[in-house]
């Protein structure tokens, strides 16, 4: 007797960039060309790095101190504030459109204006968007990192998000949240398949966290991180000159994608713009369930109490 086995297989994009910066239009264009780039390779799975569009602005202060903000500041702001991007516009759309066109799925991270109370606070975004162009969900960082809480309010516990695709169950974190064991519970036990970590962390170190996420959670996990150089900032921006001080390469990138047994698949691609691809086998993660899986015959319910507060 022959038996079949189910070995869904197919390829995943990791697209390392940069966002034209503090231009919102000229940058959903470039992600709309990257996604016709990555379709042509084949892909099916495509994840972009955080807070894409409009920028992660790195080392930028918007004027604040303990105790005071300068006007400048709050033009700075401004100018991010307006190139901020809301799911219900036209730039969501036209992204939302390509993915349809080219038949495939997309994570893409955006600094997300809030349309649904006072319109003045931002989140750091992940948008999960089907093949069929529609949004399957969204996941707003819970917790922004230092002066990140300078720009971003935080999301809640209603955006800890697993969606279910015909690639597996898709879901994430966005940076420094991947070192909160109870966030990363919280996607375990929806059962993520493939595991998004989209970051502003080039440190050599995170690649360990990744390793151990892919171990613990026995998934794949997608890393994806911009390539910035300070030439690239609009010079223009009000406080610019806060970059003086900082290196010619900003962020260096990082991208990797690491497989259900921690073995590194793809990457890191360092130092340059660029796409990592890598063959997703889904039968892998299943497989590797057999000696361990978290929120199963290795979790201890009789002992512990996990909870999400939705």
């Amino acid at each position: 007797m022959v038996i079949q086995m189910s070995k869904a297989k197919y390829e995943a994009a990791i697209i390392q960039t940069a966002p034209v910066l503090f231009n919102k239009p000229e940058t959903t264009e470039k992600v709309i060309k990257l996604i016709a780039e990555a379709s042509s390779h084949g892909a099916k799975v495509l994840l972009f790095p955080e807070s894409l569009i409009p920028a992660y602005p790195r080392g930028l202060s918007f004027g604040t101190v303990i105790g005071s903000r300068s006007e400048e500041g709050r033009e700075a702001w401004q100018v991010y504030w307006e190139n901020s991007v809301e799911l219900n516009g036209p730039e969501i759309e036209l992204i939302c459109k390509s993915a349809k066109e080219n038949n495939v799925f997309v994570s893409l991270g955006i600094t997300e204006r809030d349309t649904i109370t006072s319109g003045g606070t931002l989140y750091c975004t992940q948008v999960y968007i089907s093949n069929g162009g529609e949004i399957l969900g969204i996941h707003r960082k819970t917790k922004p990192t230092g002066t990140e809480r300078l720009i971003w309010g935080e999301g809640d516990a209603s955006t800890l998000t697993v969606v279910n695709t015909p690639y597996g169950k898709i879901g994430g974190l966005i940076c420094w949240e991947n070192y909160m064991p109870l966030a990363r519970m919280a996607m375990y036990e929806q059962g993520v398949e493939i595991y998004m970590a989209p970051t502003a962390d080039a440190r050599d170190t995170w690649q360990s966290t990744l390793q151990h996420i892919a171990c613990e959670g026995r998934c794949y996990v997608l890393g994806c991180n911009q390539f910035v150089r300070k030439e690239m900032y609009p010079q223009n921006l009000p406080g610019i000159e806060d970059l003086d001080k900082q290196p010619d390469i900003m962020c260096r990138g990082g991208s990797v994608v690491i497989g259900p047994m921690g073995n590194v698949i793809a990457g890191p691609l360092w130092d340059r713009e660029g796409i990592l691809y890598a063959e997703i086998d889904i039968s892998l993660i299943s497989k590797s369930k057999l000696d361990f899986d978290v929120v199963g015959h290795y979790s201890r319910p009789d002992l512990f109490h996990f909870e999400v507060k939705k």
